[in-house]
């Protein structure tokens, strides 16, 4: 069996969160919707994994993750399609199975925009005389059959917007913690705080784990006075810094710095925050750095449910709670203060106060009235100068990455009488 895990049309709403990544590498309570899928293929040997993302992330993610495009044709046991959009919840792991092992065809239809979300298609019911007729992409041609197929009774959640994701993270982070723990070896070291090999805390630390865990993985350094409030989970060769305060639902991924205080948020590997300043109910995509001092607001003052701006789009979100969603590569300078709700592009320097949503690729300073487009070349300058830092080696499809973005976010830039570019 062919397990072909697809983006669809709806994977650009999910911008700037899935600008540098494929929706399935999106992380949310610490977990991932392609750990689940490869899990699901290391069950038995004959399923292989195959994607299909937009053409400019094909690339990289051959060569850092060895997953590639299905070939033209189907093996004798069928396919199960997965939208890449699909929530990386605890639960989803069965539902993968059940399709997996269906003996008939079924497909699991979005009621909200007629999406396929999962959908079994057996050998028997392929055409291949019908499908060979036709010069339409495969994924294409299975998603045509997948829409006649007779709907499972199961229902799945998705992401529709990026804030769904800090949404999410929030509700299944005690669930993703606790099947951790019973699917790592993890060494309890103290009430309620699980490490695995080479993971340290520093003297005179606290912890509550009331709500839920501490988990820290491999060589995971926590410095001395820090303050952990579970769950949380933070990622291999990740560094805790000195008085820093983790509370309510913290995951961290791999090889990330992090101080000050954080609460409720999603940051991805290879980013920074490395000094005081508050970050909450947030998501950080890879290679950021927070400047001292830098602050978000996570809560109105009126108290009241926080609308997010997408574009055009105005979205009701239903949470009293939501800070700032920031693309990869995006830096702010010291004392950056970050308005409630905003969301701030790829590879964008911040300066000052960022009241309104900010552009890919823009010097963003409308404070001192200094914003302006920011090349890609300075960018990718800037990205060898952070990949030498972490020892990582910057190839030409990493910067083909920049200049691809740069691309793809070429009209969040023309909004000239807005942004004053």
């Amino acid at each position: 069996m062919q397990i072909i895990c697809f983006e669809d049309d709806y994977v650009q709403r999910l911008s700037p969160i899935t600008l540098a990544r494929p929706a399935y590498q999106v992380t949310c309570a610490s977990l991932r919707l392609i750990g689940w899928l490869q899990r699901l293929a290391e069950v038995d040997k004959k399923r292989k994994l195959n994607v299909v993302v937009r053409p400019y992330l094909q690339a990289i993610q051959q060569l850092d993750f060895g997953l590639t495009p299905p070939s033209g044709e189907i093996d004798s046991g069928g396919v199960l399609l997965v939208n890449a959009r699909l929530v990386p919840r605890v639960g989803l792991e069965n539902a993968l199975r059940q399709f997996a092992a269906a003996d008939q065809s079924t497909v699991v239809i979005d009621a909200e925009d007629d999406a396929v979300l999962l959908a079994r298609i057996l050998a028997k019911d392929l055409n291949p005389a019908a499908t060979a007729a036709t010069s339409a992409p495969l994924i294409e041609r299975l998603l045509t059959k997948a829409q006649g197929l007779p709907a499972a009774e199961i229902s799945l959640d998705v992401l529709r917007w990026p804030h769904d994701v800090i949404s999410w993270h929030m509700r299944e982070m005690p669930d993703a913690m606790n099947w951790r723990l019973a699917n790592g070896e993890y060494s309890e070291t103290a009430d309620g705080v699980f490490v695995r090999p080479g993971a340290e805390i520093g003297d005179y630390h606290s912890v509550n784990t009331d709500d839920g865990p501490i988990l820290l993985d491999e060589n995971v350094k926590v410095g001395p006075f820090c303050f952990l409030a579970g769950p949380v989970y933070a990622g291999p060769g990740t560094r805790v810094i000195e008085h820093a305060a983790l509370k309510d639902g913290v995951a961290l991924g791999h090889t990330v710095k992090i101080g000050g205080e954080v609460e409720a948020s999603v940051i991805e590997p290879y980013t920074n925050k490395q000094h005081h300043g508050f970050l909450g109910h947030s998501y950080l995509g890879s290679w950021i750095n927070l400047g001292a001092g830098t602050c978000n607001s996570d809560l109105k003052n009126t108290y009241g449910k926080i609308n997010i701006e997408y574009g055009d789009n105005k979205i009701p979100t239903d949470m009293q709670f939501l800070g700032c969603i920031m693309g990869d590569y995006s830096k702010t300078a010291i004392n950056t203060s970050i308005f409630t709700g905003k969301v701030i592009g790829v590879c964008s320097m911040l300066y000052g106060f960022a009241t309104s949503n900010v552009p890919s690729f823009v010097n963003y300073a409308r404070l001192f009235g200094q914003t302006a487009a920011l090349p890609a070349d300075v960018m990718i300058n800037t990205q060898a100068r952070m990949f030498a830092r972490r020892k990582v080696q910057q190839r030409d499809c990493d910067k083909q990455l920049i200049l691809d973005m740069h691309e793809q976010t070429a009209a969040e830039r023309e909004a000239v009488d807005q942004y004053g570019l």
